[in-house]
């Protein structure tokens, strides 16, 4: 299976509390809810043909439980981002939770990236990774992210967890897919492509002869 990261993020690379004041107050975090002026119905529709090409998804313990206290809510089956979430396994990436409430999920515990390397070697479609920042920066770190879909909405939030740390591997990107929707977010698919390379802008043997 194909491991893909889908995550909202700000201008300033805040992925903490996107979608509500109380989603996530760690760290004493007070701007939660940025998204909201701006998910508009293409943000929705293109979230829900993400949701459409799911077989699993992996989690870190946190978005577990922010998703758990929700979405076993919306009960119709037929929901684009509900019903693939409800039915299809989960898998937790957690050293401490040991019964999760909301199935089908299997907890994964210990060495993570072994396990998530392994888990990549089934059969299937795509194992999806939502929010999870310290998950998607270990997946990060292991080269175990096949593909990030980034949905950078028009706003600068000024504080918060970002998606990537200060200081991490330096990978080159390939960009896939780029869109904008008319609410201003923009979307952007990238595959990663090794290490990064380094150079000088304008450096080359034809402007050094």
């Amino acid at each position: 299976m194909k491991l893909t990261v889908t995550t909202f993020i700000s201008i300033d690379g805040v992925m903490q509390g996107p979608g509500g004041p109380e989603e996530d107050r760690r760290g004493g975090f007070g701007r939660g809810g940025w998204l909201a002026p701006h998910f508009d119905d293409e943000t929705g529709n293109y979230m829900a043909s993400v949701f459409g090409q799911v077989d699993a998804f992996l989690l870190g313990r946190h978005t577990y439980d922010i998703f758990a206290g929700y979405w076993p809510k919306v009960t119709d089956p037929e929901d684009p981002i509900a019903g693939p979430l409800n039915a299809r396994p989960k898998y937790i990436a957690s050293n401490t939770l040991t019964d999760p409430s909301w199935g089908p999920a299997t907890v994964l515990s210990g060495d993570v990236p072994a396990a998530v390397a392994a888990l990549k070697e089934e059969p299937g479609r795509e194992i999806q990774v939502h929010g999870s920042g310290a998950l998607v920066r270990t997946l990060h770190e292991h080269d175990l992210v096949d593909e990030y879909r980034l949905l950078i909405f028009p706003v600068i939030v000024g504080e918060g967890q970002r998606l990537f740390p200060d200081r991490g591997v330096a990978t080159g990107l390939s960009l896939v897919e780029s869109r904008a929707t008319p609410s201003g977010v923009s979307i952007h698919v990238y595959r990663p492509t090794g290490r990064a390379e380094f150079g000088t802008v304008g450096e080359s043997d034809e402007l050094l002869s």
